[in-house]
């Protein structure tokens, strides 16, 4: 095992999730990826650091309020200016929702939508550099945008990110990855007439488990839902799921030995 100091400028660094039950929220992930938790100050509203093997893995708040914005998990890109890239996005057709701004001496961070409507973080890191463990049991292992213009949305993070798109062939799925010199950090996939017509564009973090189907059984127990049954793709086995306030992710056994790439 190993930790991971900084990410790649313009590559995925973190996942949160802001949730109506912070305290059932915590039970639930903590019994699903056995995270353990270091709940934060009150100047941060408790924002909790979710741990594997005492790093970082990905973080849970408590959602506002009367908030109106959907329990989710959030994905981040790492940047060295936030400022630079709210330019960049404004520029590029997306919209800033949030920020840039300063989290105590932690980063500074923004919240933007990009042209598709898919919502995305960017983070600056300062004394937080984002997950300090990937790519191992309860870790994320691959991000990824669903949206109904595939290609909109690529340009749009090749541009802002200085990545790459190449298509994936993927059976029966328009996909692409995006790269950072020569590897993936994310993909891209179509939305088609299969998914739910009301369903918007949004970015889906991947976790790491050592047994999709098994996962499952526990989703169910601790009170959330699947959406997509396990299936088997050439990268692994996965299924899509939500925690018991909807918010949706999707669970993966990969091909490759879990903490092989650590």
């Amino acid at each position: 095992m190993s930790t991971i100091e900084r990410h790649v400028p313009g590559t995925p660094s973190w996942v949160d999730l802001m949730t109506p039950d912070f305290e059932g929220a915590l039970k639930f992930y903590g019994g699903l990826l056995g995270w353990t938790f270091e709940v934060g100050p009150p100047e941060l509203h408790h924002y909790t650091m979710c741990k594997v093997g005492g790093r970082n893995a990905a973080g849970i708040g408590k959602r506002p309020e009367g908030a109106s914005f959907p329990s989710a998990w959030s994905v981040y890109f790492d940047g060295d200016d936030a400022d630079r890239i709210a330019e960049s996005i404004r520029a590029n057709g997306g919209q800033i929702m949030t920020g840039p701004m300063d989290v105590m001496d932690l980063g500074r961070m923004l919240v933007a939508a990009d042209p598709t409507g898919a919502v995305f973080g960017v983070w600056e890191p300062r004394k937080h550099t984002g997950a300090q463990v990937v790519e191992e049991p309860g870790a994320t292992i691959w991000h990824e945008v669903d949206t109904r213009d595939n290609k909109k949305a690529a340009d749009f993070y090749c541009r802002v990110f200085g990545l790459e798109a190449r298509k994936r062939e993927v059976p029966g799925i328009d996909y692409m990855a995006l790269l950072k010199g020569p590897k993936a950090a994310g993909g891209v996939l179509q939305m088609d007439e299969q998914w739910p017509a009301d369903l918007p564009p949004h970015w889906m973090a991947y976790f790491a488990v050592a047994d999709v189907d098994a996962s499952i059984v526990k989703v169910q127990e601790l009170g959330g839902k699947v959406h997509v049954p396990p299936f088997d793709t050439s990268y692994g086995r996965q299924s899509v799921v939500a925690d018991p306030w909807g918010a949706a992710f999707t669970l993966m056994t990969p091909r490759w030995p879990l903490g092989s790439a650590a």
